[in-house]
Formats: structure tokens, sequence, C-alpha cells
């Protein structure tokens, strides 16, 4: 029975849907990021993410209230960690922007993807996680692609290299968090949350800091809102069809739009040393997704969900 209701070609189907979501997703978070580096020359990051979470918050606003799902809304049992993790996320999210403002889209775009080397360690010391040596020896690899990248070779951006580490520390930490809450609380609830709480909290220096937008800048503004909401919509989509493993793959599709849009707007081009350490750091990543993924342990909050 159960195999007529979900025919092979139906399930494969399903599978190259979700494969397209989690593509068209990784895209649009790059472009979101696009806009934001663009913005960032006149505005300052606090105001770029304001704009983001307002925009990115009207859609669950509208469900709740204009179609009735006011469930969205309610908080089971952690309200505590719920706000904490908005509250991070918020401060993530102004951390990666403004990582992206200091440096290349490309180079930057690598040194969040070691985000995942610290889950491992911060999964021993929070939730008591024991690591084997797989993934011990793909936090190394991935820490010796940094170094590489990092070495001075005349073009170094110290500032930007310190900002985004910190953004993909930041990015694991809310992982770990996700890890835990989503035992107790729905994704679109924590999404919704953090939209809200992000939007207040990126509100109260707005009176000091804001300026007020061009015309032309309208749209970039829109733009980042927009292409955040889609991503997150589109992230949903591809868990829902496809495995974890399969999703996290396309991750590093990212360094391919993140090289080209550098390339034709900013005419960026990634250093030869920032070639090389951003194949380690994939190569470390690869190793460790595989390593989940034997061990049943790659979870749907693993990817992305902090932005």
């Amino acid at each position: 029975m159960s195999d007529q209701a979900n025919p092979p070609q139906a399930h494969q189907e399903r599978v190259v849907l979700g494969m397209a979501a989690a593509m068209g997703a990784f895209f649009m978070f790059t472009v979101m990021n696009m806009f934001a580096k663009l913005l960032s020359a006149n505005h300052s990051v606090i105001e770029i993410a304001f704009y983001r979470n307002l925009i990115a918050s009207v859609p669950f606003l509208v469900a709740a209230f204009a179609f009735g799902r006011r469930d969205i809304l309610v908080l089971r049992s952690k309200p505590v960690l719920v706000g904490v993790r908005a509250a991070i996320g918020t401060l993530s999210l102004i951390t990666t922007f403004a990582a992206f403002s200091l440096m290349p889209m490309a180079d930057t775009t690598v040194l969040l993807f070691t985000s995942t080397l610290f889950v491992p360690v911060l999964g021993v010391i929070f939730l008591g996680e024991s690591v084997g040596p797989y993934r011990w020896a793909a936090v190394a690899i991935g820490f010796i692609g940094v170094v590489i990248m990092a070495h001075p070779s005349g073009q170094v951006y110290a500032l930007g290299i310190a900002v985004a580490l910190c953004a993909a520390l930041m990015h694991a930490v809310l992982q770990i968090i996700l890890r835990y809450l989503g035992r107790y609380e729905r994704p679109e609830t924590i999404a919704a949350y953090f939209f809200i709480v992000g939007t207040f909290l990126c509100a109260l220096p707005l009176p000091f800091i804001a300026v007020r937008p061009s015309w032309a800048e309208i749209p970039l503004l829109f733009g980042v809102g927009l292409s955040g909401a889609a991503a997150q919509w589109l992230m949903s989509v591809a868990f829902r069809h496809a495995r974890a493993a399969i999703v996290t793959v396309f991750n590093y599709s990212g360094i391919v739009w993140a090289t080209l849009f550098g390339w034709m707007i900013w005419q960026e081009w990634p250093l030869p040393a920032v070639m090389a350490g951003a194949a380690v750091v994939i190569a470390s990543n690869l190793l460790m997704i595989w390593r989940e993924s034997r061990l049943g342990r790659l979870s749907d909050s693993r990817v992305r969900a902090e932005l």
C-alpha cells in the first residue's frame, strides 16, 4: 500500500524538487548578502538588518492575523530560549552583514563555512556530545584552510577576517540552540519570533544611526528583505522533500554565486591563497557532512537556519 502511495518516480521527483529548492535558497541567501553589501556603502549594517527583519516578518504576521494562523505565534515551553535565540540571531545577522561590508563576497562566504567546524566543539561543551576522530580531523583540516586564507599575501583583511569568524562562531552557537530548541518549538514559530524580535532590537538605535534612503536605494532595501524571506521559504521546501545531508551539500554553491557577484559588481576575484584555503575548508565540511549523515545525526536546523 505504501509503495503504491509513494511510487519510486514520485519520490525521485520530490527529491529533485528539494534539490532545486536548496539551490534556490542558497542563491537567495547570496542575493541578500549582495544587497546588504551594496547598502553598506551608505547605511549602517544595523539599519540594513532592521529592514531585512521587518520585511521578512510581514508574511508571518499576515498569516497569523489575516489568515487565522495564530498558532504560529504560540510558544509551547521555551519562551526565554526563543528570545535568546532571536537576540543572538540578530547580532549574528548584523555581524554577517558587517563581514560582507569589509571583505570581498567570496572570501567572506568561505570564512562563514567555518561555522560547521565550531559546532562539534560547542556540542561537546553545551550538549555533552561525543566527538570522534573523524570530526576532530575535519575541524583541524578546516582551520588549516582558514590559516591558508589568512596568510599574509599583500592584501589581507585582518578586521574582516576577525568579524567573519565571529559571525561563523555565532552561527554555530545558533545551530546548537536550534538543535535543542527544535525538540520543543516549531520551526515556523522560532523563525517568526526571530524576525519580530530582531526588528524591535534593530529599531532601538535607528534614531541615532538611520540615514534616509535615496529613491535608488529603496529597491535594495526591499531586495534584502524579500530575498531573505524567499531563502527561508525555499529552505523549508528543500528540507521537506530531501534529506538534510543532500540539502547541506548545496550550501557550497554559495561560493559560486558570491564569486560571480563579486566579479560582476565590484570587480573582485579571490586570491590564489583564498581559493586554496576555500578548497581545504569545503573538503573538511564535506568530510563532516559525510560522517554526520552516516551516523544519522545531521538535522534540518544545521544549515543556514540562523539566517
